[in-house]
């Protein structure tokens, strides 16, 4: 597990998995957390259940579908149920929240008091339709009250995209153009981690923290679906304590 080192580690609990440790077999070898990847059903749920051993309680899950959309856990949520977004806001104690990805950028935010917290699926198509800013608007803080932590996620040198993406990201903030690199032909490779940097700063949030360990390049550590196609999935975790 890598644990995020940012100032809300007593208030707030998080982590990340890797894809190290569990029960399924390649290529989904070995702590593969998704379920709609063709893994074994009864390996995934043994390495829910590992999961489950670093958490206070059953992480809630969603459908992502790389869209704009924040699920909100309150004392309503009915917690059997799976819903579809691709960011999961809370005030409840004990309530993990999970998102999966194999490349995606996971990004954690908490207010500094730690009573409310967020996780947030990022890849390019959320990002650029605004997940970072529906899920702020659920946050009772000021912006410059939350802190936000980025987990592995596919690298710089790694991430090649079209221009119909530096596109749609530009658009939106112009200041995200120096996130893109051009590359061979009409391809450029973008870095995620500063496309969110730059997003999140531009509304106020200035406390961020990361390692920006790269998915792509480390394949002892994580999964990647650009590396390898058909592979597991990783899971960032957060709750509140």
């Amino acid at each position: 597990m890598i644990l995020p080192q940012w100032p809300v580690q007593e208030k707030v609990g998080a982590l990340t998995s890797t894809r190290l440790g569990g029960y399924s077999k390649a290529p989904f070898d070995t702590f593969n957390l998704a379920s709609h990847v063709g893994d074994f059903v009864e390996d995934v749920k043994s390495n829910r259940r590992l999961l489950g051993e670093s958490l206070p309680a059953d992480p809630i899950w969603v459908n992502q579908v790389h869209g704009s959309h924040v699920h909100v856990v309150d004392a309503h949520t009915e917690f059997d149920k799976t819903c579809s977004a691709d960011a999961l806001y809370t005030r409840l104690r004990k309530k993990p929240l999970a998102i999966m990805t194999a490349d995606c950028l996971p990004i954690l935010l908490a207010s500094r008091q730690g009573d409310e917290v967020a996780a947030i699926h990022a890849g390019w198509r959320p990002l650029a339709g605004g997940i970072i800013e529906n899920t702020l608007k659920c946050f009772r803080a000021p912006a410059n009250e939350i802190v936000a932590w980025f987990g592995p996620a596919i690298g710089p040198t790694a991430f090649e995209v079209g221009a119909e993406v530096k596109d749609a990201f530009i658009e939106k903030l112009p200041a995200q153009a120096q996130a893109f690199t051009p590359n061979t032909g009409n391809k450029f490779l973008a870095d995620i981690f500063l496309l969110a940097r730059i997003r999140l700063n531009s509304l106020n949030i200035k406390y961020i923290y990361s390692d920006e360990l790269c998915t792509y390049s480390d394949s002892e550590q994580f999964f990647s679906y650009r590396r390898e196609g058909q592979c597991g999935r990783m899971a960032t975790v957060i709750w509140r304590k």
